[in-house]
């Protein structure tokens, strides 16, 4: 089930909130789409689930287009959107029927229905209360739920863990990669390290275009600058300054040394490099031709907190 973006264009008055977007969702991939508040995604999700128009361009779900098939579309989608639209006078499973009939489930699957997402989703103790006595984190329960209740083919997800507590969030992202696997699934969410843990692809919106789009390991290495290393020995010197910073230096491909820490002989240094040099074996043959113990040797990486900050913050 792909989702193919073309020149997608929305304007409010004169301010653009997407500007000529393009871009493409297959069967089996889940989506992280990635952008500070006011960047456009959450217009975006509205234009893909036929909930507003677009200005100019095109959206096709399965082939169809969202502006002459709209009602097929809707049929193919769930969404769960950012500010989780309930009715609070109704109990959960009356809800979740209500949902199913709405998207034009038969009567004899809708009991079945139920109850798989309710299990899904965790209800099962709050089933027969109303949606208005439940928590944040059992009414986001609630709208994942009504989201996946017809068993659509594309999941549209707009902060789904929001207000849940963090063995509640691992069980939602389990639970998004798993339906992932079969369905197309846009993600889109503020904590970064869930779309490391989730998302197939990372797409990146700012001030309405997409500023970047790959896998979240190539944005990382994509943006990634100088090496750097940690280094922790154990030696008997009186001053690592003089004794061991200067060996560390003459490593080729390394542009600077920095002690971080000493306690009772440990030694802690952070070591930069030329970008794409990898001098992991220059250190450890160094440590072994001074007898050092080495206790620590850690590569860091780019984070993708790092590359949206470069990419979403004007310089």
């Amino acid at each position: 089930m792909s989702i193919i973006v073309r020149d997608l264009t929305k304007t409010y008055g004169e301010q653009k909130a997407v500007d000529n977007i393009s871009f493409d969702v297959s069967t089996g991939e889940v989506l992280g789409f990635l952008g500070p508040n006011g960047a456009g995604k959450t217009t975006t999700m509205k234009i893909l689930t036929c909930y507003m128009p677009p200005n100019t361009g095109t959206v096709e779900v399965d082939g169809m287009s969202i502006t002459e098939n709209s009602l097929q579309v809707r049929k193919k989608i769930g969404y769960l959107p950012e500010n989780n639209p309930l009715y609070h006078d109704m109990n959960v499973l009356d809800y979740l029927e209500y949902s199913a009939q709405l998207h034009g489930l038969i009567a004899s699957d809708i009991k079945n229905r139920q109850k798989e997402m309710v299990h899904v989703c965790g209800l099962e103790d709050v089933r027969h209360k109303d949606i208005g006595e439940l928590s944040k984190g059992y009414r986001q329960r609630v709208g994942l739920a009504q989201a996946m209740i017809h068993d659509p083919d594309v999941l549209i997800l707009d902060e789904p863990t929001s207000g849940l507590d963090p063995n509640q969030i691992v069980e939602i992202r389990n639970l998004i990669k798993q339906l992932g696997r079969a369905k197309t699934v846009i993600l889109s969410t503020h904590i970064l390290s869930e779309v490391q843990a989730t998302c197939d692809r990372v797409l990146i919106i700012n001030d309405g275009k997409i500023v970047a789009d790959g896998t979240p390991q190539h944005l990382q290495e994509q943006f990634h600058g100088a090496e750097s290393l940690t280094i922790e020995v154990k030696a008997a010197v009186a001053d690592p300054l003089q004794s061991i910073a200067p060996k560390l230096r003459n490593l080729s491909a390394v542009s600077g040394v920095q002690l971080l820490s000493q306690t009772d002989g440990i030694h802690r240094f952070e070591v930069s490099a030329e970008k794409g040099s990898d001098i992991r074996e220059e250190l450890f043959k160094l440590v072994v031709k001074e007898k050092w113990v080495l206790l620590e040797l850690s590569r860091k990486s780019t984070s993708l907190e790092e590359v949206f900050h470069k990419l979403t913050t004007a310089a």
